[in-house]
């Protein structure tokens, strides 16, 4: 079913913590929608935070790139990877020690910020190496970091995200560049510290006074996981990198509370739905058929799929999906199903 009748999503919580690239822009430009949906926030008077898990900028960097773009943001609103991974650092190691980077200018910056010494050799001694996404990081950095981990530098990763969304689809992340060291190491980082970690939600949690917190995100292998972890509500969005067959597929830590195409489903009672609903309710039935769901009916896409997340998600193994008329042919469509699963 759609989100209590009539009522807004919105309506029951006092602080909406956002991820942003795929959320509230792809790259540096505002996903269509998302700088209305915001304002609409701020007129209300509603708290809000941004929580990524990106390296590559500073906190204050990306306030002012959010600003730009005509979401009015402050430092302390934005919660990154990087500024977490270095006051992680800052509370294990002696003032002013050095640490190895692989990773971007801001968080060597970060680093600077807490006290450390950001270094880029091994031969330099570092007490860590942290590792965050970068668009020039490349073989040279991460064999210093090979070799510094191998003398026993603590090894942290801001994040392990597999791919980051861009306008022409998924590209490599930091998880996919943690991955080569794993590979060379044979072994996994010390610490991981962005999503699907709970710490950057439970950091912004805190700032809700005791409110209730939802999560918004477009990935269910970080957002949605980092939320279920953290014990917070959370509402899955379609513009990113997570789609409508990932989710029938999700295991239990990565199912959200909510799916809506897009941010207005925050505000619009039809925009959003609960998942998993009932696998016959809103005009829509699904029928088990050996392995096969077959759905039929009429009525509000959303509401097909939380009919199909509550019967994909009793299922003992991902379902071949099929539709039973051409209504159910074309919600299956809308969310890029294909008639033949």
């Amino acid at each position: 079913m759609s989100v209590d009748a009539g009522k807004r999503l919105i309506d029951g919580y006092t602080l909406v913590v956002f991820d942003l690239d795929g959320v509230i822009y792809l790259i540096d430009r505002p996903i269509p929608g998302a700088v209305d949906a915001v304002a609409r926030l701020h007129a209300e008077g509603r708290a809000v935070a941004y929580a990524t898990n990106n390296a590559s900028r500073r906190s204050s960097d990306v306030a002012d790139l959010l600003t730009g773009m005509g979401v009015p943001a402050r430092p302390e609103e934005v919660l990154t990877s990087a500024a977490a991974s270095a006051e992680l650092l800052r509370d294990r190691l002696p003032a002013g020690a050095p640490v190895l980077v692989v990773g971007a200018e801001a968080l060597r910056a970060e680093l600077r910020a807490v006290g450390l010494t950001p270094v880029s050799r091994a031969d330099e001694k570092p007490a860590a190496v942290v590792q965050g996404y970068g668009p020039q990081v490349g073989w040279a950095e991460l064999a210093e970091a090979s070799l510094a981990v191998r003398a026993g530098a603590i090894w942290v990763a801001t994040n392990t995200d597999r791919t980051l969304p861009s306008a022409r689809g998924p590209l490599p992340g930091n998880g996919s560049l943690v991955a080569v060291l794993r590979t060379a190491l044979e072994r996994d980082p010390d610490l991981v510290v962005g999503k699907p970690e709970s710490a950057l939600f439970e950091t912004a949690a805190r700032r809700g006074d005791g409110g209730q917190v939802l999560v918004v995100g477009d990935r269910l292998d970080t957002d949605i996981e980092g939320a279920r972890r953290a014990g917070l509500d959370s509402l899955l969005v379609l513009t990113g990198v997570s789609d409508v067959p990932e989710l029938l597929a999700a295991e239990p830590r990565r199912r959200p509370t909510y799916v809506a195409r897009d941010l207005a489903g925050l505000f619009d009672p039809a925009a959003a739905v609960r998942v998993p609903g009932s696998a016959d309710a809103g005009g829509w039935s699904v029928t088990d058929r050996a392995g096969t769901l077959e759905l039929a009916g009429a009525g509000r896409p959303l509401d097909a799929l939380a009919a199909l997340c509550a019967a994909a998600w009793a299922a003992s193994a991902p379902p071949v999906i099929r539709p039973a008329g051409p209504d159910a042919a074309a919600a299956l469509e809308s969310f890029g199903l294909a008639a033949d699963g």
